[in-house]
């Protein structure tokens, strides 16, 4: 089942009566881009006030997915990534350890084997990773050959063609089917927001990724297209806050996709903090995928 597209930066055209316009509509996005750009400015100068509080740093440093995502990964690059984590945790006993590990599906394995810290996950990411151009089946092996090996969260990219083509009802059960693989292990829905083109279309494509179980919507893969945003980021937030308003449920969010420094990490805890409050402020609830910024964490905190 289709619904009908309009192309280029135009948004989502919910004309079709079909199961999916009551759910979208009822959490249509009440404000215009002029007025979130306008709002997240605002969040934006709020922000510079975390910048040299410690306990904020120490929170952001705990709600990261330290990832290893390059094409040159080997079994080699890998361990050496796991024991400078294992080493951190040794010797920076003060300081909380990240929140997870996010790699390839095949090394999974690999990383459940060496990974000595307490209290880190091990995440991966699935599903045809980062295009989401594959056949369905084909991610239902590689998620679960990734939670054979020892997976606790797994990240999937929701096919952005599909949504753009109207094709919601394949998209959401998709979705749903690898939800129910994971089963009580965390699934993280990538967006792919700049794919999107506009802030309408980042919200009915959060909606429909939480309607479809998703335990965490994410901003971006980092690879494809342009990576998080701010204005991104309050969308999805805004997604967040009207979907456990209406089902008591919860649901994560996580930025990714070229947050590297301290004031970029300290803006989406801000946003987070604003639209979602304090409660979401826990690796429960907020996580940032980063490969960087995890050193710039610590040259701040010391």
């Amino acid at each position: 089942m289709k619904m009908d597209i309009i192309n280029d930066q135009e948004d989502f055209s919910l004309a079709d009566s079909n199961r999916f316009s009551e759910a979208i509509m009822k959490f249509e996005l009440n404000e215009t881009e002029q007025e979130i750009e306008k709002t997240v400015e605002s969040i934006r100068k709020d922000s510079a006030k975390h910048l040299n509080d410690k306990e904020v740093l120490k929170t952001i440093l705990s709600c990261i997915d330290l990832t290893s995502l390059k094409p040159d990964d080997s079994d080699e690059s890998i361990l050496k990534f796991v024991e400078k984590v294992n080493d951190f945790a040794d010797k920076n006993p003060d300081l909380p350890a990240v929140a997870a590990l996010c790699v390839y599906p095949c090394y999974a394995g690999l990383v459940n084997e060496s990974l000595e810290a307490d209290n880190i996950k091990i995440a991966c990411v699935s599903g045809g990773f980062p295009s989401s151009q594959t056949f369905t089946e084909v991610k239902i092996a590689e998620t679960s050959l990734a939670l054979h090996d020892g997976a606790d969260e797994i990240d999937i990219v929701q096919p952005s063609g599909r949504i753009m083509s109207g094709e919601f009802e394949y998209v959401t059960d998709e979705t749903a089917e690898l939800k129910s693989l994971c089963g009580d292990k965390i699934l993280k829905v990538i967006i792919e927001t700049g794919a999107l083109k506009s802030a309408v279309n980042i919200n009915v494509a959060s909606v429909l990724a939480m309607y479809s179980g998703a335990d965490f919507i994410k901003t971006s893969t980092g690879k494809e297209v342009q990576g998080a945003t701010p204005m991104a980021a309050y969308v999805m937030c805004k997604a967040i806050k009207k979907y456990a308003s209406e089902t008591g449920r919860k649901v994560g969010f996580k930025a990714a996709g070229g947050i590297r420094t301290v004031q970029d990490a300290v803006l989406y805890y801000t946003i987070v903090e604003k639209v979602l409050g304090k409660e979401w402020l826990n690796n429960s609830l907020f996580r940032i995928g980063a490969s960087s910024l995890v050193d710039n964490l610590i040259e701040a905190l010391s």
